[in-house]
């Protein structure tokens, strides 16, 4: 019979108790008994109620504000490097009855697929690992998942890890920003939608294209006619999916590399697609916007899909003003019957603010808006219910008049 390890026993206050018990993972620091009670780096422990009784087995963290992440049931007795085989396996057969026309998509969504902690993309035959908490940051641990994405995916994959340095940082975790795990290449082209895309691992940002959007990509090319604008286009995600719909096609990026890599995306796909010369332009995109409308120009399709705003609860006010902003002007732009397709990306902004948003936008700019579809987050990027931070993005789809 299996050893029965015993782990520390941490207690959590009452109301940390009850979010638990509703499905939620995390457990903060404040929700600790005692507040100041130390936790173990990296180490496994057992969450228990004000009262001792043991609630769940977690990952501890000693310098992250979410303290406690957890894995399983107060009964849990796993080995770590088994669980992640078992939970990468999980995670790679939910992505295979669910992700068609596209080898490039994310396997693992940290706590979304239960390893917190961990996050794995695919483009094509490499594979993006990126550690984000203490726990994780072990190479056992990593050579555990590069064995369960071989049985998956096969022996001749190629694993690389990126590091994000804010994150690393707040782990306190030694700086990192690459490191081959497997394999030798860093850099192929994938396929999303049937459309071919470059990627480099030692490039661009995050963990490489926004896979996310891979499905709001297909929809936006379903409503998309005429002449087009994408702002925020980084790598050409939605102007190349655009260009198979619409006569003309303008992306517009602040960061010269992804407009570099975005024209390489377009001539990868020439030889495929009879798709229109698409004008890639550098600009700030508040300033291209305002010139733009200045200049009464006009188009049919024009895409927002601007980064983050609200990164914390305290900068949501402000990031709605930006959101709003945005789509003022792009909405004075739009020619009657025109399309808009408006992201947002950050969590703290919630789908009632960015409808919000949306109308007062609409209501200075004296347009009325309807609404075609309301989207989230590509399947790949799955949303639990009992954890609302794996849902935060917003994709709207609407017709001015």
């Amino acid at each position: 019979m299996p050893v029965r390890v015993e782990h520390p026993v941490i207690r959590i206050q009452k109301r940390a108790a009850e979010r638990l018990r509703a499905g939620h993972p995390w457990v903060y620091r404040s929700d600790l008994i005692p507040k100041d009670a130390a936790t173990p780096r990296a180490g496994l422990v057992t969450v228990a109620d004000e009262r001792g009784r043991p609630l769940a087995t977690a990952l501890s963290s000693s310098s992250s504000q979410i303290a406690l992440r957890v894995i399983g049931g107060p009964d849990f007795r796993q080995e770590l490097p088994a669980w992640i085989a078992e939970r990468i396996a999980h995670a790679a057969g939910f992505r295979k009855r669910w992700v068609q026309e596209s080898d490039g998509y994310r396997v693992v969504f940290s706590e979304a697929d239960g390893l917190p902690g961990l996050i794995i993309d695919r483009y094509g035959d490499v594979f993006t690992l990126q550690v984000t908490t203490q726990a994780m940051d072990r190479d056992d641990l990593r050579q555990a998942a590069v064995a369960a994405l071989q049985a998956e995916f096969g022996a001749k994959i190629h694993a690389v890890e990126r590091g994000e340095a804010r994150i690393r940082e707040l782990e306190q975790l030694e700086p990192m920003e690459f490191r081959q795990l497997a394999g030798e290449k860093a850099s192929t082209v994938f396929k999303m939608n049937g459309l071919r895309f470059r990627y480099d691992a030692k490039a661009g940002q995050k963990s490489g294209a926004f896979l996310d959007q891979r499905e709001n990509y297909a929809a936006a090319a379903r409503y998309a006619r005429g002449e087009a604008l994408d702002v925020f286009c980084y790598q050409g995600g939605f102007a190349l999916h655009l260009a198979r719909a619409c006569s003309r096609v303008t992306g517009a990026d602040a960061s010269r590399p992804a407009l570099e890599v975005a024209e390489s995306n377009a001539q990868l796909n020439a030889d495929q697609f009879a798709i229109p010369e698409i004008e890639w332009i550098e600009a700030n995109a508040f300033d291209l916007l305002k010139d733009y409308a200045a200049a009464k120009t006009m188009y049919d399709t024009i895409v927002l899909d601007p980064p983050a705003f609200a990164k914390t609860k305290r900068a949501a006010e402000s990031a709605g003003r930006g959101y709003k902003e945005l789509n003022l002007r792009a909405l004075k732009m739009l020619r009657p019957g025109g399309v808009l397709v408006t992201c947002s990306c950050s969590h703290h902004v919630t789908e009632a603010d960015f409808t919000a948003m949306l109308a007062a936008a609409s209501v200075d700019a004296k347009r009325t808006l309807r609404i075609l579809e309301k989207r989230t987050q590509s399947k790949d990027h799955p949303i639990v219910p009992s954890i609302p931070e794996t849902a935060y993005l917003k994709c709207f789809i609407v017709e001015a008049e």
